[in-house]
């Protein structure tokens, strides 16, 4: 029998833009993140911590990278018989390729593999954000309110309020009113995108919006308002925890950086709540007596020879002699060489850095070491 109380459906499949050329080649959650994961490695292992063993991951933009880490889901003890983790493409129905055009389109071409596990709730999650959250609180919540809906909600400053979807809401949590991004904020209750639905009532909702030509097939413009407007049970779920919108190469530099706060709640070296990732086979790593290191996070297989304060190296990353990385982000099999200066920066997968280059951003100007800004700094120089 393959019925399931909740199964989730994790929304992996956007192009993340604004990370410029991070996701030029490879989908927004599996960009890395902390030194040794993804992107997506929280989403799924929240979803293994919360007792949640049926995964669905819908990917659609430069899938390859991310459905081959994802694999049989073994990473995160999601390799069970009955669920598991199962990617999602497009696919191929009659004379067309059904692409996904939106995140509620994308569930909804879907809508067979939910129905398989006769769920009576279903969780929807985006797979690129950096959070820690036991669902099965959020369900404990859902199932007490009787509701048909429930939205997890952090809150925001006010002043940033304008840039996400707004909850208004009564002294029970009741959402009365829905905003999408509104110009001028009631309260400052921002959805984090992680829904819990009563799967005969998103269901329906799912059927008819796809058949809708007028409609943007997206849970934050259609689906999420129409819930409301109906008049279903809608209930806000705040959480407490620490939730970040990886968006930008700002964000998502701070993000790495909150791991050196101590009172951060993105705690890695929480045994209760372990994140899981894909292991690499690589050697211990190596510090040489020449180098000095001043709060670091240092990976499998790196080398450092040089000065290194308050930064993240990936596996395998090599720092030479008489070099200074401060503030920085190396992804992994970067090598930098000798002389090098960098400062507030993120240094892309593979990338050589070399000699005698410096490149210095600020806290409000992280810089982005690409190929590209490289040839581009070696013309200017040159």
């Amino acid at each position: 029998m393959n019925k399931k109380e909740m199964i989730a459906m994790l929304l992996a499949g956007g192009k993340g833009t604004r990370l410029v050329d991070l996701t030029k080649e490879i989908a927004k959650p599996a960009v890395y993140f902390g030194g040794k994961y993804r992107i997506i490695d929280f989403s799924l292992s929240n979803c293994t911590n919360s007792g949640i063993d049926t995964v669905g991951v819908l990917t659609q933009y430069e899938p390859l990278v991310l459905n081959s880490y994802i694999g049989n889901g073994r990473a995160w003890d999601l390799d069970v018989i009955n669920g598991g983790v199962t990617v999602l493409p497009p696919y191929s129905s009659g004379k067309e390729v059904q692409w996904y055009s939106g995140t509620a389109s994308a569930v909804a071409l879907n809508i067979k593999f939910i129905d398989f596990y006769e769920p009576t709730y279903v969780l929807v999650l985006s797979g690129d954000h950096i959070y820690k959250m036991d669902y099965s609180k959020m369900l404990d919540y859902h199932i007490k309110n009787n509701a048909d809906l429930t939205i997890s909600v952090i809150e925001v400053p006010i002043s940033e309020a304008s840039r996400f979807g707004i909850m208004n809401t009564f002294e029970n949590n009741f959402i009365y009113e829905f905003e999408e991004k509104p110009k001028n904020p009631k309260n400052n209750l921002a959805s984090m995108g992680i829904y819990i639905f009563n799967w005969p009532i998103l269901k329906q909702f799912l059927i008819e919006d796809l058949n809708n030509p007028n409609s943007s097939h997206d849970f934050g413009k259609n689906i999420i308002p129409k819930s409301v407007e109906s008049g279903l049970r809608c209930f806000a779920y705040p959480f407490k925890g620490y939730w970040k919108d990886v968006g930008t190469v700002k964000s998502f530099w701070d993000a790495n950086m909150d791991l050196f706060d101590g009172n951060s709640d993105l705690n890695l070296y929480d045994h209760s709540w372990p994140i899981y990732s894909v292991s690499q086979h690589l050697p211990p790593h190596y510090i040489d007596e020449s180098s000095h290191i001043e709060e670091a996070l240092v990976n499998k297989g790196c080398m450092v020879y040089g000065y290194v304060k308050k930064s993240l190296l990936f596996y395998q990353v090599f720092i030479d002699r008489d070099t200074i990385v401060k503030h920085s982000v190396i992804m992994p099999n970067a090598k930098i060489e000798k002389g090098v200066e960098l400062e507030y920066t993120i240094v892309q997968e593979g990338l050589v850095v070399p000699q005698n280059t410096v490149i210095k951003g600020a806290r409000d100007n992280i810089i982005l070491v690409s190929k590209m800004y490289l040839e581009n700094l070696k013309q200017v120089e040159g």
